[in-house]
C-alpha cells in the first residue's frame, strides 16, 4: 500500500507504510479520577471506620450530589441510579406505560439504550436516523406513529443535540412522553437549554467512560416533573412510598437500581470538574471542525442550528468518491498516524441477535409475541439512513486534556492520509 505521488504532489510516506507518525508520542490519557476523588473516596470510608456502620445509599452525599446535578441541570429534581441503561429503565417506570404500548427508539444507540423498553414489556419501533448524522428527527419518527404509541425515546449520539423543538411538536400533538437518552451529551445544549431539559424525563450515563462519573458505572434520572421524579424514584428502589403521606408499604413493583454512598461521593467530585471538561472539549471540537473545513475528502458532521455540542467523540463524514480506498483502510491509516479512531460506530439495535431472534424473556418471543398486542409480530426494520451514514462516517475520540498541539496533530493526521488517498 505504498503511495508516494498523488495529483503529481510528492507525499509523505504513511507510517502505516513505514513512515514517521504525525504524533511521535501517544496523545495523552484523560486522567479523569484524580486526588479529588480519592479523597471524597477516602472521607467516606473514614466515616464508614469511624462509626462502625458500612456506607450506605440514599444518605448525604448521594442528596449531595443529586442536589449539585440538579444545581448544574438549572433546576429540576434528580435520583442518582447504577447504570445509564437503569436510568432508561427507571425513566420508563415513571411513566407507568401500559404493557404492550409501543415506543419509538433511536437507530444508532448502545443496547442499553434501547433493552429497558422490552424490559418493561413494551414494544420498541426503531426510527430511521436523519440522513446526515447518526440522530433521530421528528420526520423520522412522525412516520411510525400509530394508536399503540405511547412515548419516544431520543438519544444525544457523540453530544450532538438532536433538533427537540420538532420533537416536542410531534409529541405534544399526538399526547406522548419524551424521554431524552443523554447518555453521551452531558452539558450539550439546544437553544440555549441543556439537553434533558427538553423532555418529560431524561437519562444519563455516569460510567467511566462519560464526561464525568460516578466511579464504574453509574446513572441519573432526571426532569423537571416533581410528579413523574417521585414515580421514577419509586420504581428505582422496589415500590417505597417516597413522598406519600401516611403510607409506608410498597406501592409500586420495581427493582433495586440504587446508586450508592461511595459513587455518590466521586461524583460530587467529578461535577465540579465538569464546566471545565466541557469547555476544553469545546475548544478542541470546535478547532478540529474548523480545520477540516480545506479537506477534500474529510468534512464535521452536520449538526443541529443553534445547538453546542459536548464532543463526547468526533463523528467525521468520509467522500468515499474522492478517495482511492476503503474507509477502513483510510481509518487504519489515521490510527498509524497516532489518533484514536472508530472506523465504524454501526450500533444498530435491530440488526443485533437480541432483537432479530427476540431474545428477551425465555424462547416464545415475548412481548411481541403476547396476544395483547396488536402490532407486527415479527417485526423488520431498513433503517437506510443508519446503515448509510455508519458506512460513510467515523469516528475520533478527544479528551479535555488535549490542546492546540494535539488539535494540530490530529489534523495533520487526517490530511496526511487524505492528501495520500485523494483521487489522482
Amino acid at each position: 500500500m505504498n503511495s508516494s505521488v498523488v495529483n503529481r504532489k510528492v507525499v509523505e510516506k504513511l507510517a502505516i507504510d513505514g513512515g514517521t507518525p504525525v504524533c511521535s508520542e501517544p496523545l495523552p490519557q484523560r486522567g479523569l479520577i484524580g486526588e479529588e476523588e480519592k479523597f471524597m473516596a477516602i472521607k467516606v470510608f473514614d466515616e464508614a471506620i469511624e462509626t462502625g456502620n458500612a456506607f450506605d445509599y440514599g444518605e448525604k452525599y448521594e442528596a449531595q450530589y443529586e442536589q449539585d446535578f440538579v444545581n448544574f441541570m438549572g433546576g429540576g429534581f434528580a435520583d442518582g441510579v447504577n447504570s445509564g441503561t437503569n436510568a432508561i429503565y427507571c425513566a420508563l417506570g415513571g411513566l407507568q406505560i401500559e404493557p404492550f404500548s409501543e415506543v419509538v427508539v433511536p437507530p444508532i444507540t448502545d443496547a442499553g439504550g434501547v433493552m429497558p423498553v422490552v424490559m418493561m414489556g413494551l414494544i420498541p419501533v426503531f426510527a430511521d436516523s436523519d440522513p446526515r448524522t447518526y440522530n433521530t428527527s421528528a420526520e423520522q419518527i412522525e412516520r411510525l406513529i400509530t394508536e399503540r404509541t405511547r412515548a419516544i425515546i431520543v438519544a444525544h449520539i457523540a453530544g450532538d443535540p438532536v433538533d427537540m423543538c420538532p420533537v416536542m411538536e410531534l409529541a405534544r400533538k399526538h399526547e406522548l412522553y419524551v424521554i431524552e437518552d443523554c447518555a453521551q451529551a452531558h452539558g450539550a445544549v439546544y437553544r440555549g437549554e441543556l439537553v434533558g431539559r427538553f423532555g418529560d424525563i431524561a437519562a444519563f450515563s455516569t460510567m467511566s467512560g462519560k464526561h464525568h462519573c460516578t466511579g464504574g458505572q453509574g446513572g441519573v434520572v432526571y426532569t423537571k416533573n416533581e410528579n413523574l421524579h417521585w414515580r421514577a424514584r419509586r420504581f428505582a428502589d422496589r415500590g417505597k412510598p417516597f413522598n406519600i403521606a401516611g403510607e409506608t408499604k410498597n406501592v409500586v413493583a420495581g427493582i433495586n437500581c440504587n446508586s450508592n454512598e461511595l459513587s455518590a461521593a466521586i461524583g460530587i467530585a467529578q461535577l465540579k470538574k465538569l464546566p471545565g471538561i466541557l469547555k476544553n472539549r469545546r475548544l478542541v471540537g470546535d478547532a478540529i471542525k474548523a480545520g477540516l473545513k480545506d479537506c477534500k475528502a474529510v468534512s464535521f458532521v452536520w449538526q443541529v442550528p443553534d445547538s453546542k455540542s459536548s464532543y463526547w467523540f468526533l463523528n467525521l463524514k468520509l467522500d468515499l468518491n474522492v478517495i482511492r480506498v476503503s474507509k477502513e483502510t483510510f481509518c487504519d491509516a489515521i490510527s498509524a498516524e497516532g489518533p484514536l479512531v472508530s472506523p465504524t460506530y454501526r450500533h444498530i439495535q435491530c440488526e443485533k441477535p437480541w432483537f432479530e431472534n427476540q431474545s428477551a424473556f425465555g424462547t416464545q418471543g415475548f412481548p411481541w409475541s403476547c396476544p395483547l398486542y396488536k402490532g407486527e409480530k415479527k417485526p423488520k426494520y431498513d433503517l437506510k439512513n443508519a446503515v448509510s451514514v455508519t458506512e460513510t462516517h467515523f469516528n475520533v475520540w478527544i479528551n479535555e486534556r488535549y490542546g492546540q498541539k494535539e488539535v494540530e496533530k490530529i489534523l495533520a493526521s487526517i490530511k496526511k492520509v487524505e492528501n495520500a488517498f485523494l483521487v489522482a
